[in-house]
């Protein structure tokens, strides 16, 4: 079949399965209508003892077992991470009607993001290595920390043997790899790409690290629902979580052939590094400014055409201002009309996971024609005063979304997506 060009005559790409596994549920239909309905996934941290830390609550997974996804064998020389990013590869594959074996591996490829590994695999290892010695530790325990093993693990899983990578952007991991996979069939490397992000870390060294730099929130342990509060005067620092997000990408031509259902069509996506404070965001916004910017230029379309943005919205005092600053800068005007909302204020911040789960939650604004809404807004700060689309959805059509991701290490990126038509965006007033 003959390629399908979009107006600047690049591949066509759409997302036709999508899969997860996070605090809101076990599927993208339970996390989707959790993110709709507020029912908050975050709570009393039940992984550890956090009796001793000022942040107590945290997203976690509950009831998560890897043994419906995988060998259980298997599901054990591996780190939480790489179970729920399995989990949320199957689920992909099957909302995507993908048979395997794949019938052309080598033009299948995989990139899944990760912030921060496994690295409690190797915590775990060395207590083992401490109290028992090195005849009980586990040949595992090391391999499975690495940062690569969800990628490698999906695409065992799979069988692609195409092209595969592993991003490791703190808080911009997940939109950087399903931009960066996207990247590899638009340059004619793959047809299929696996891509999103995962973190399983909901430790308590994440935790104690993320404490000691002041970034958690910790006026809500006894009430963890009202915690996450995106662009609220009396937000007060995130809330950790774990959780994974797969989508499958392919070209538009190969999904139209076998019929596949399409929720949306990836249009373009950039990232950028702020080059200023390994924690801190630069208060200019310029690293997020250029970040969205250039999405833009990439997707091909102008700054009026979007009409959702999936906020970065991580809910510390410094980054919902300076998003805020910077959307206004890249939409002037036009800023105060878009509506904005930040599904981690029911989701908490998957740091590896949440650009995966925030371009599905994009990706079902498009498709159902319904905004998620920033929860827990019940104070508005005058300094963040956009539309926040505050604790309730909203029934629209649009027809473009932003997603932005902007992490630790001045690490930002945004992708675009739309709604599917058969004629792209030649049929839309983009003048």
């Amino acid at each position: 079949m003959e390629p399908m060009l979009d107006s600047q005559g690049r591949q066509r790409i759409v997302i036709t399965g999508m899969g997860a596994m996070t605090p809101l549920g076990h599927s993208v239909r339970e996390s989707w209508h959790s993110a709709l309905e507020g029912r908050s996934g975050i709570g009393p941290i039940t992984q550890f003892d956090a009796s001793a830390l000022p942040c107590r609550i945290a997203g976690e997974v509950k009831n998560f077992e890897a043994r419906e996804f995988m060998n259980i064998k298997e599901a054990r020389r591996m780190a939480r991470g790489s179970q729920l990013a399995i989990a949320a590869a199957v689920m992909a594959l099957e909302d995507a009607h993908i048979s395997l074996p794949l019938a052309q591996p080598e033009r299948a490829g995989v990139v899944v993001g990760t912030g921060m590994g496994g690295f409690e695999r190797a915590d775990e290892n060395l207590q083992v290595y401490r109290e028992k010695g090195l005849s009980r530790t586990s040949p595992f325990a090391l391999i499975s920390s690495l940062p690569n093993m969800p990628s490698h693990h999906v695409s065992f899983l799979a069988g692609t043997q195409g092209p595969i990578n592993t991003v490791v952007a703190a808080c911009a991991t997940g939109t950087q790899a399903i931009g960066e996979a996207a990247d590899m069939i638009r340059r004619g490397r793959a047809d299929l790409m696996l891509a999103g992000g995962v973190e399983g870390l909901v430790h308590q060294a994440a935790m104690a690290g993320f404490a000691a730099m002041r970034a958690l929130s910790t006026n809500f342990n006894g009430e963890p629902e009202r915690a996450c509060r995106p662009f609220d005067r009396d937000r007060d620092g995130f809330i950790l979580s774990e959780g994974a997000a797969v989508v499958v990408l392919e070209r538009l031509e190969d999904a139209l052939a076998r019929g596949a259902h399409i929720y949306a069509e990836y249009l373009g996506y950039a990232s950028s590094s702020d080059a200023y404070h390994v924690a801190a965001p630069d208060p200019s916004g310029a690293g997020a400014i250029r970040a969205m910017r250039w999405a833009l230029e990439n997707a091909g379309i102008p700054p009026h055409a979007i009409e959702y943005i999936n906020a970065h919205g991580s809910s510390t005092p410094v980054n919902d201002l300076i998003e805020t600053q910077a959307i206004k800068n890249v939409f002037g005007d036009q800023a105060y009309s878009i509506p904005v909302s930040s599904t981690k204020s029911v989701s908490g911040h998957l740091m590896g996971g949440a650009g995966a789960i925030e371009a599905v939650f994009c990706a079902m604004a498009l498709h159902e024609g319904i905004l998620p809404p920033t929860w827990n807004y019940d104070n508005p700060d005058p300094e963040c005063d956009l539309d926040y689309v505050p604790n309730a959805p909203r029934q629209t059509n649009p027809y473009y979304a932003m997603s932005n991701s902007f992490g630790l290490g001045g690490q930002n990126a945004c992708i675009v997506l739309g709604k599917y038509t058969a004629n792209g965006q030649d049929n839309l007033n983009l003048s």
